[in-house]
């Protein structure tokens, strides 16, 4: 099995461990690196590799769910891509694929206000180097990396009107999720109880509260967003 086995047992991960701390620099490096080349990024020759991630993604992403299923770990319950960061990565790959500016609009808040609290405080049990650790990290980091591609390089930017595009996406979604959950005994989104280990929620009240409270930090931590990635208009003296 090694590498791609079911058991973690030989592959322990840990919060803030070397190979975390690794992972957070190519993070900061990766980015740097985006912001840095930007202009040399805007040539249209680098489409094929906009593609070819888009592709890379899809293909990590079914070999994932291949591996699960491989080693009787698929569930409904758990597996079927819901979660935040399983939207944003199926986001990404359009993006990437269409570059329509609504499917940025929606991304660029679910992804820095989700896969970079997933990079920060990972909810993983395989260490390097199993291929649970590379999928989980690989596809964080470039929906992450995506969003700030099309900010720096393809001159995208969010308005107000797209938090509330971004906030539409995810209620019009909410009801869905919840139905799901339902069917399958499921907890996508964490929308039928939090999460078993300590989390953001559990200062966020019981259930069913916690939900209308993680509402009101979406738009707070969206608003935020917002201001940092604005057009800024100069101004006239």
């Amino acid at each position: 099995m090694g590498l791609f086995g079911g058991n973690n047992s030989d592959y322990i991960f840990e919060m803030f461990s070397i190979s975390h701390f690794i992972i957070i620099a190519i993070l900061f490096i990766g980015s740097y690196f985006i912001f840095f080349h930007r202009e040399t990024l805007k040539d249209e020759k680098w489409r094929k590799t906009e593609v070819a991630v888009a592709l890379s993604l899809i293909v990590i992403e079914v070999s994932y769910h291949i591996w699960l299923y491989t080693n009787e770990m698929w569930d409904v319950s758990h597996s079927i891509p819901l979660d935040l960061c399983s939207i944003s990565l199926i986001l990404s790959a359009l993006l990437l694929l269409t570059r329509k500016k609504l499917i940025y609009e929606i991304l660029l808040f679910t992804a820095l206000l989700g896969a970079t609290q997933a990079i920060f405080t990972p909810l993983l049990t395989f260490n390097f180097p199993h291929f649970r650790f590379f999928h989980f990290f690989y596809t964080h980091l470039m929906i992450i990396w995506v969003v700030f591609y099309y900010t720096w390089v393809k001159g995208y930017q969010p308005t107000i009107l797209s938090v509330v595009k971004m906030f539409v996406f995810l209620n019009l979604l909410l009801p869905i999720i919840m139905f799901i959950n339902t069917l399958v005994d499921g907890n996508y989104m964490f929308l039928s109880h939090k999460p078993s280990t300590p989390s953001l929620l559990d200062i966020l009240g019981p259930y069913p509260w916690y939900i209308v409270s993680m509402e009101f930090l979406l738009i707070v931590l969206s608003l935020i967003v917002w201001l940092i990635f604005r057009k800024r208009t100069s101004s006239r003296r």
